[in-house]
């Protein structure tokens, strides 16, 4: 009887009577399969998504890696701007008008539409409005003249010393009583100045 024979003819109801070879292999492919299945139970559904967790957060703490590296091989030329931005910040300041300096900056702007020829109507300073580290001073300004003066005092006024903007801009045709006479132009603008608020000084002068 050959082998296949000899398998064909296996009792699975009475594994003890079969040849010590067929029981050692049958013992050896259960054991085959009971550990297959022990594995996959107990070690591949158990550990399988901790095992993906781990890739994740590696994959993360890897992008993290690389983003800090390029910020530690940039710091360098992070700390040169960071001084660029602050001296400009410094200079920004420096031509802002301190709270003494602003009654004599009002003075020069007005001069400086009547420097330009121009016939001021109407220079009336607003109220100082406080914002987080600033203060804001706005005055009304209305003059007659030509397009030429108001372009002088245009670039008059962006050549001071401190820091003036320029704001709606409106330009008009006066109207005349005599219609046929073409009357002034009108320039009705309002100027903003600013001022660097100091703690130490705005304490100072609360108290």
């Amino acid at each position: 009887m050959n082998f296949l024979e000899e398998l064909q003819n296996l009792d699975f109801n009475d594994i003890g009577r079969w040849p010590f070879l067929f029981r050692a292999l049958f013992v050896g492919l259960f054991f085959v399969v009971a550990t297959g299945g022990g594995f996959y139970y107990f070690v591949y559904n158990t550990q399988m998504p901790r095992l993906e967790r781990a890739r994740q957060e590696e994959q993360e703490l890897r992008v993290s890696f690389e983003q800090k590296q390029k910020k530690a091989a940039n710091f360098d030329a992070y700390k040169e701007q960071l001084a660029e931005i602050e001296s400009s910040f410094g200079t920004m300041l420096r031509q802002l008008p301190g709270k003494t300096e602003i009654p004599n900056l009002l003075v020069d702007i007005s001069q400086t539409g009547l420097a330009a020829g121009l016939q001021e109507e109407l220079f009336q300073p607003m109220a100082e409005i406080k914002k987080d580290f600033y203060a804001e001073k706005s005055i009304k300004i209305l003059l007659k003249g030509t397009y030429h003066e108001f372009g002088k005092f245009v670039s008059d006024i962006a050549a001071l010393p401190r820091i003036v903007t320029l704001h709606d801009i409106e330009i008009t045709r006066e109207r005349s009583a005599d219609k046929s006479v073409a009357g002034e132009l009108i320039l009705n603008v309002t100027a903003k100045t600013y001022r660097y608020l100091d703690e130490e000084n705005e304490t100072g002068n609360a108290g």
